[in-house]
């Protein structure tokens, strides 16, 4: 019977569903419409007996009603957002959230670690406060060396007897490898990142703290000629094949020989230019042959074992390859700075 109909249909109304207002839409279109559901009742009214017409046509009138109160609703319920239905997710946050990437000197940093480890070096990590044990005096710094003056370094506590028990900022993240080599044997292949320290005035060209990467390798009848090609590959494959080095002879007390690197101008494809100066070359580097005065004061042999060294500042690898002329854009947050590298992530 057609009131059967309708309470079913009642029914049927009160367990609408709709997430959007398509769909909404949808239910609207199916019951409502001229050829819907409830027109369909409309014509089978037409044959109910007189007597019957008026409970029907209540029926009907309410039928017509509730479904148009429902869907209603629902279309309001899909376009303000409000799941009152329970599936609300109350951990959203009410504003957009930004997407954010990583800082410029982090994406350097990992593909420097990247490229090395690909040469078969482990990352090893020391403390950002060391004393002058493993800080300069392991490393072959002189008792005299300006390197250990107020005006270069930090101090945190200093010894009145013993100056290798002076606690300080380290200035070079050398004090890893004294670190390393003190407690492993050869063969040793390290690479250690990480923050250091220099008492200098803050300006668009240095910075009190800065950020180096330094690698070592101790084996047998390791040569320069191993240390040239590691650096060679590393060039290559972080300034672009065409890369070329050069090697020119510098001083570091914790390695000798020692050499400073240069690479071709990728600006200008070594012709010269403002950013090479003219020369067409720019320095990235300091390396060398390991002091064997440094070996034996982390107890290795000199007379069995060789290596080689290399630092590099991360902030002047980042100018290089993404040519900001400013330090200090790397550590005042600038997110507007930042954006520019989401690309490069």
């Amino acid at each position: 019977m057609i009131l059967e109909k309708i309470s079913a249909l009642l029914a049927e109304t009160a367990a609408f569903e709709a997430r959007t207002a398509q769909e909404a839409e949808a239910l609207r279109v199916k019951y409502l419409s001229r050829k819907g559901v409830l027109a369909g009742l409309m014509e089978e009214f037409r044959s109910v007996p007189a007597e019957e017409k008026r409970v029907v046509g209540q029926k009907l009138n309410e039928l017509k009603t509730a479904i148009q109160e429902k869907i209603n609703a629902l279309k309001a319920q899909a376009e303000s957002g409000d799941k009152s239905d329970g599936q609300i997710d109350l951990t959203r946050s009410a504003y957009p959230v930004q997407l954010g990437t990583r800082h410029p000197l982090t994406l350097v940093q990992n593909k420097i670690i990247s490229i090395f480890q690909r040469m078969g070096f482990s990352l090893a990590g020391g403390p950002e406060i060391d004393d002058d044990l493993n800080i300069f005096t392991n490393l072959n710094f002189a008792a005299d060396h300006p390197a250990r003056d107020m005006q270069d370094t930090f101090f945190v506590r200093e010894h009145e007897s013993d100056v290798t028990k002076n606690v300080l900022l380290r200035s070079h993240t050398s004090n890893d490898q004294s670190h390393y080599l003190s407690t492993h044997q050869p063969p040793v292949r390290v690479l250690c990142p990480g923050r250091v320290y220099r008492n200098e005035a803050i300006s668009a060209r240095a910075h009190c703290f800065f950020h180096q990467v330094e690698g070592l390798y101790v084996d047998k009848d390791v040569s320069f000629s191993d240390l040239k090609q590691a650096l060679l590959i590393f060039a290559r494959e972080m300034f672009g094949e065409e890369t070329k080095i050069r090697l020119r002879p510098s001083y570091f007390p914790f390695t000798e020989p020692s050499a400073e690197m240069d690479i071709s101008c990728h600006i200008c494809g070594g012709k010269g230019c403002a950013f090479c100066k003219h020369t067409g070359w720019v320095e990235i580097l300091g390396c060398g042959m390991v002091d064997p005065n440094v070996l034996a004061a982390c107890g290795i042999d000199p007379a069995v074992y060789t290596g080689y060294a290399f630092g590099m500042g991360v902030e002047r690898i980042a100018n290089l390859k993404y040519r900001v002329s400013d330090l200090r854009m790397f550590s005042e947050n600038d997110v507007r700075f930042l954006r520019e590298f989401q690309s490069a992530d």
